[in-house]
């Protein structure tokens, strides 16, 4: 059984001081799906992000997530709704421990130094125990998370989105700057969250692409130019003139 669309992009377009960023780029996601989104830098894809968050306002075009119209949503509501989004520069809380750091995700606890007092439910140390098993982080618990490697602090990060219970993750360059254990390590988890939610990753990474194994869609001056399996977009005379090439 085919599972039902999750996010529809239609006909989206959006220009900025004349230059037209996205041009009628449609995109749709169904539920429980990874898509990889590739292509060469000014192709659109941190527009169509904005876009889908709620940054950046279309010009025209619609953008539905369920039954919502996203460009009529302002950013904190369309994270509520169960999109979140992963920037390529992790962002944790250096001082705190991988654990405390996850705690402050899930609790809704605004203060990361009212972290430090917060006492975790049985079922909030349940999430976080899950969230470091799937992180691969649970031997790092009690570690500051600013002595942690560029990987690892990578992965907190998704944990910590995971902690809000996401329906779909929009997920930024994962693996820039990762040794090349981290990144296929990086393919292994995104592919075990690809179990339970929709994942939409933008990479650069080609073996990293490879390695999560899901269809490919590649974007050039704001619309899509090619979509399917890796080895198809990639032999496309297209794809090769203006992104693989280069």
């Amino acid at each position: 059984m085919t599972e039902p669309l999750l996010l529809d992009v239609r006909n989206v377009s959006v220009t900025f001081d004349g230059f037209k960023a996205i041009n009628g780029l449609n995109l749709s996601l169904r539920q429980n799906e990874m898509r990889a989104i590739v292509g060469p830098n000014g192709a659109g894809k941190t527009t169509m992000m904005d876009i889908i968050t709620g940054k950046t306002r279309p010009d025209t075009g619609s953008v539905t997530f369920r039954n919502h119209d996203l460009t009529r949503l302002d950013e904190p509501t369309i994270a509520r709704l169960g999109i979140g989004r992963k920037f390529q520069k992790p962002t944790v809380f250096e001082a705190l421990s991988v654990r405390e750091n996850l705690l402050l995700s899930l609790s809704g606890i605004r203060s990361p130094f009212a972290v430090l007092m917060a006492r975790p439910s049985g079922a909030e140390s349940e999430r976080i125990d899950y969230l470091l098993e799937l992180t691969r982080l649970s031997a790092h618990a009690h570690r500051q998370a600013g002595s942690m490697s560029h990987g690892q602090k990578q992965w907190l990060e998704i944990g910590m989105l995971l902690g809000q219970e996401p329906e779909l993750l929009l997920v930024d360059e994962p693996v820039a700057g990762m040794t090349d254990a981290e990144t296929m390590a990086t393919a292994d988890l995104l592919r075990a969250i690809n179990k339970t939610r929709s994942v939409v990753v933008v990479e650069h990474d080609m073996d990293f692409v490879r390695a999560l194994d899901v269809t490919v869609t590649v974007l050039h001056e704001g619309s899509v130019l090619a979509e399917g399996a890796l080895d198809d977009v990639s032999a496309d005379p297209r794809v090769v003139e203006v992104y693989l090439g280069r």
